[in-house]
This record gives C-alpha cells, structure tokens and sequence, in this order.
C-alpha cells in the first residue's frame, strides 16, 4: 500500500507495511503554516494507522528465566550443542572447558617456534626474579600455576607468576599476627592456605558466572592502566639498571624516584654501562622487527640472547662491579597440601588474607588480560578467567606455590617476544623444571641489570599515547577516566588506579542514565521520519506539535527529570510561538522508539506528566514503544489511563491523527 503525503509542498511516498488490524484513516485540516515551519498533515493527506501489538504474554517464571539467562548466559553455552551427537557434545565440551582443545586443532610448527622463544624468554626472568626476591617458593609459582592456567585460560598473551602486589599484601597480612622468622611453618602453613581460600574465592565467581563484573573495564580504563603500569614497571628497574642495593618495596612513582636518589651512592658505573649498552641493542632490535614484521625473530630472540651474552661477559669479566644472581637452590619442594589449614584461631585470617588477595590478583590477571587481547583484537571470556585463576591458585597451595594471576611486567616480555598462545606458559614452565633439576648453578653469573634492560624494552611499547589523544577527541569523559586509570596507578597503586577509573566509568553510566539525553524532533522534508532538529538542520516543526524523543531507559532514577525536561522543552516552544505570533503547542509526543525499558516509577512519572498538561489543555502521546515498554504499559493502571487511541505506531502516525483532538 502507497500513502501520499504532503509536507512542505513537497511529495513524496511512504510504502507501509500490511495492515495487522482495522485501521482508520485520519483526515484533518492544519492552520495557516508560517514561515520556516511544516504543514500539519492537508486534507490531501490520508495516513493509516496501525494498531500498537502488545507481545506474547509470558509467565513470570518464563521472564524471569529469560531475563538471568541474558545476564549469566549471554553467549549461550549450550546452543552448540544442540541436534549433535554424544562423540561431537564431548568434544565440545572438552573444547569449552578446556579452550586448549579449541586452538589447539589449528595449531602448527610456525606458531610453536614463536611459543618456544616466548616461552624461554620469560622462563630466563622467571628464574632469576626468584633470587631477587630470596622466595624459592616464587619459582615453584612459575611453574604449576602457568601449567594450570595454559588448560583453562582464555588469553594468548597472559604470562602467569607471582605479582608484587599480591605478595606484598599477603605478606604484610600475614606478618601482623605470625612471624615468618620465628615461625616460619606457621608462616607457610598460613600462606598456603590463604593461597588455596583465594582460588576457591576466584573460581566461585566464575562459576557463579559473575564474569560481566568485568566488563566494567573499559578500553579507556585499560588504555591509562596499561600507559600506568607500564612507566611504574619500568622504573622498578631502575634497581637493576643503576645497581641500586637497597631499593623501596613500593610501587608509587614518588617512593620510587625518591628511593632512586636517596641511594645514589650505590650506582655502579659498571651496571650503568651494560644496561644502557644492551638496552639500546633491545630498542633497536625492536625498532627493526616493527619497521620490517619479515625479521620479527630478531627482536623476539634478543632478550634470550642479551641473557646469555651477558652471563657470558659477567662470567669472563669475574662480575667485576656488576650484580649477578648468584646461588640458586636446586630441587623441587614438596608437596603442601598437608600444610593447609582449616581448623584453629589464624584460619579467619588466613581466609581474610585470601579473599583479599584474590581480589586484587584476579583485578590485575583479568585487566592485564584484556589489555593484551585489545591490542590483538580477540575477546578475554572473563568467567573462564576467573575459574583458570582460582583453579591454578587451589592447584599452587598444594605444590609449594602462594598466589599468582598474570603479571603485567612478564606478559609484556611475552607479547614483546612474539607469543602465539598459551603454549609459552606450557614452555615456561618446562624450562623452569628443567632449570630447577639441573641448571640453576647456569644463572650464577646472569646479571640483574639485563632483567631489567629486558622488561623496560618490553613494557615502553605499551605506552598508548595516540589512544589517550583519540579518547579526548571523542569522548571527554572515558579520557577522564584513562587519565584516573593512568595517575592512580602511578601514584598511588595499580589497584586504586583501576577503582577510579572504574568508578568514573559507573558515574558515566550513572550520569546516561539519571539525566538521559532528550531531544526536540521535526520532519525532514520529503519523508514521515522525524529526527532531532539539533542534528538535521533541515528537520522542521509541526504547528501544534512538540515532538520529544527520548533516548534512554526511563527508571526511578530518571523518572523525575524526564518530566521537568518536557515542561522547559514545552516552556521553551510557548515562547518562541509567541514570539514568532505561532500557535501555542497543543500535543506533545513523547517518541519512544529509543526507550529499551521502563519501570514502575517511569510509568507513574508519565501518567502524572500526563495530568499536568491535562491541565493546561494540552495532549500528551505516546509514539512506537518498544516490545518490553508496552507491555508493562498496558499491564498497568497508566495503560488504561492513556488507552489505545494516545498510542500510536510512529509519529507520523501521531501527529496525522492527534491534531483533531488538539484544536483549541
């Protein structure tokens, strides 16, 4: 069916949709149109109206169900399995649960050869960061957690081990009630614990299916946390690079630097001079491989091979003047599962200690995660991440290991190095059992300065300075909230850089949704479709009308403005009719086509809108409400109070029939 419509003196043809119920043609007369302005709807013009549907009624259980599987299920898991057979539903399962069986069908020499690199460059840190930080049980945490995590993990890039932040608060925890000096088995039994509480904690909510928390994580926020991380990270090594002995255990950017200068009487010249030498050889190994992808292995082999020339120079040299590793200890600890416990006075601590170190390890795993997988464009499920963190933590505490989630600064080594998936984690932790049976005496002679030389290459990239520009481009707020991300992590610490940043991210949410964006709407000549007169300047109004479109959810937050807004749009309309001697504005069509959903309190807001202009002889409709809105609408008192004849299919339709109703 073709309507012809006449706006404006211009013609033009509307193909409408097959009637669904008796309709009725509304014919109506306009007034005089001034100038600049769009003629109602001539007696030439003839528009059908269609009936407003009302969904398919269903049952609360049914809604309710419908409604949690969009919040826990929106992938829906089980729709692959479907019409497949008992072999195939294994496999698939298998896959799901374990995402190595997934890519790992697809996996080639090509990508093992990247893996391996990848794998031994962060193995050559992992082993010596032991030492630095005199923990055996730090190495044993690069090896059984990483393993764990390669099965279940979701990510490509994650490099899983020890983290300062982790450990310094369990540390710092734990030392307030036992002291690992004068009861150091008292003091593992605890740590072990705590270690194994924060993976039950973490995997809890991934299997609660609570991985839509992390969606709080914006790019922006990842974009100044990564920026954050990576200057923090990379001016911890100045320990290494200077040949600082006596270095702050903070990570704020102010102890840093003060530690820095404090002890300046400690820099060696000698330590200097072979970071800055092979800190330039990485940086131009670096800038080789990005200016020609062909010769991607020659910054990807770089650091091993820094690592092994180095030891080599310290070695040849006697470590004159250098800071080497130093002893190792050979062999792997037992197992710690019969040191957990769970009976007597410290287990409150030891839960609290996990609980919060869980949450701060699972932060930090999940953000360094997804910023890695934004740069490489795949997705990070962050249900599969919570369950692959907190199964590897239950896993550590019973083989030597306390709390590990991924490490931003060996994640970055990774990603420098050219990883492909999570067999560099597998790869890793092979060569650090290899290393722990037979060659720690090899890392006597390795430098700590080349470590650092390495991670500073690793994490410099990282820095996104031409993101932060297009974030304040486009949108002002999400570059707040990269630059809370960026000072609060260099600062303050990665943990509450991340809460600022996401709690500027939920006010920006919370301000969309309490002060939603309204506009004015006219018709653009030569068609029925009404748009916002602020971004089509060539939209025109409607004599008589005022054509409002909202363009967010209406709830108890917003219910209130959304009426006081209407009053000042019609407020503001009266005055300038009056002074452009125009009608005064007789109908006020609310567009709805933008509002996904409405509550209680939205739908009282507008049946009392609705009485106010009653009042001032002034009709309020309503104008293509989505599925969900109508029916709450006409399953409540507000429905019958506005009826079938104040709804309408759009608002070409409105404004054809209301006008014969408006006439003063």
């Amino acid at each position: 069916m073709v309507v012809n419509n006449k706006v404006d003196s211009l013609s033009y043809d509307v193909e409408a949709p097959p009637a669904q119920a008796p309709t009725t043609p509304a014919v109506v007369s306009a007034p005089p149109t001034p100038r600049g302005e769009a003629p109602a709807m001539t007696t030439t013009a003839a528009v059908e109206l269609h009936k407003v549907s009302v969904p398919e009624r269903r049952s609360t259980a049914k809604a309710l169900r419908q409604r949690l599987a969009e919040v826990f299920f929106p992938d829906d898991p089980l729709h692959q399995f479907k019409n497949q057979s008992s072999a195939r539903r294994l496999v698939l399962a298998l896959q799901y649960f374990f995402p190595i069986f997934h890519w790992g069908s697809d996996y080639s020499l090509r990508l093992l050869r990247s893996d391996v690199v990848s794998g031994l460059t962060i193995a050559s840190l992992a082993i010596p960061q032991a030492r630095t930080r005199n923990l055996i049980t730090h190495t044993h945490s690069s090896f059984v957690p990483p393993l764990i995590y390669s099965l279940l993990g979701s990510s490509r890039d994650l490099a899983v081990g020890p983290v300062s932040i982790a450990s310094l608060v369990m540390g710092s925890m734990l030392r307030q009630a036992v002291s690992p000096d004068q009861e150091p088995i008292l003091y593992l039994q605890l740590a072990f614990t705590s270690t194994f509480f924060a993976g039950v904690f973490q995997a809890s909510l991934g299997f609660l299916r609570l991985g839509f928390i992390v969606d709080f994580l914006s790019k922006a926020t990842l974009t100044g946390f990564m920026g954050g991380a990576a200057i923090i990270v990379s001016l911890q090594q100045l320990k290494g690079l200077l040949g600082i002995i006596h270095f702050t255990s903070q990570m704020g950017f102010v102890q840093v630097m003060h530690s820095v200068f404090k002890h300046h009487d400690e820099w060696a010249w000698q330590t200097i001079l072979m970071g800055v030498a092979f800190l330039a050889v990485l940086l131009t190994t670096r800038h080789i491989s990005a200016r020609n992808p062909k010769l991607f292995w020659v910054s990807a082999a770089a650091p091993l091979t820094s690592v092994i020339i180095s030891t080599i120079i310290s070695f040849v040299s006697k470590a004159h003047g250098i800071s080497v590793i130093g002893d190792l200890p050979k062999g792997l600890n037992p197992p710690s599962a019969n040191m957990l416990t769970f009976s007597g006075s410290y287990v409150g601590l030891a839960l609290n200690t996990g609980i919060m170190t869980g949450i701060l390890s699972l932060t930090e795993g999940i953000a360094v995660g997804r910023t890695f997988a934004s740069i490489n464009n795949y997705q990070v499920d962050g249900n599969k991440e919570m369950m692959a963190i907190g199964v590897m933590n239950m896993a550590g505490s019973c083989a030597s290991c306390y709390v590990t989630t991924g490490s931003f600064s060996r994640s970055a080594v990774n990603y420098s190095a050219g990883c492909k998936t999570a067999v560099s984690n597998i790869v890793m932790a092979s060569a650090v059992l290899v290393t722990l049976l037979f060659l720690m005496p090899l890392f006597h002679y390795t430098p700590n300065v080349i470590l650092s030389a390495i991670i500073i290459t690793a994490v410099i990239g990282l820095i996104d300075v031409r993101g932060a520009a297009r974030l304040w481009k486009v949108d002002k707020l999400d570059f707040l909230a990269c630059m809370a991300a960026f000072l609060g992590v260099l600062l303050v610490s990665v943990q509450m850089g991340l809460a600022i940043a996401v709690g500027i991210s939920l006010f920006k949410i919370l301000l969309q949704v309490t002060r939603p964006n309204m506009v004015v709407k006219g018709v653009v000549p030569g068609t029925a479709s009404y748009r916002s007169m602020a971004q089509y300047r060539e939209a025109m109004r409607v004599p008589s009308f005022l054509v409002v479109g909202v363009e967010s959810a209406i709830y108890f937050a917003n219910s209130m403005y959304l009426g006081e807004r209407i009053m000042r749009f019609l407020r503001e309309e009266d005055e300038r009719a009056a002074k452009c001697n125009q009608c005064p504005v007789r109908c006020i069509i609310l567009d709805m086509s933008a509002v996904a959903a409405i509550d209680t309190s939205g739908l009282d807001a507008l049946a009392e809108l609705k009485k106010v202009l009653e009042k001032r002889n002034i009709e309020l409709v309503l104008a293509n409400p989505v599925g969900s809105v109508t029916e709450r609408l006409y399953n409540s008192v507000v429905g019958k109070t506005f009826g079938s004849d104040r709804v309408f299919f759009s608002v070409a339709e409105a404004v054809a029939a209301a006008p014969h109703k408006t006439q003063p």
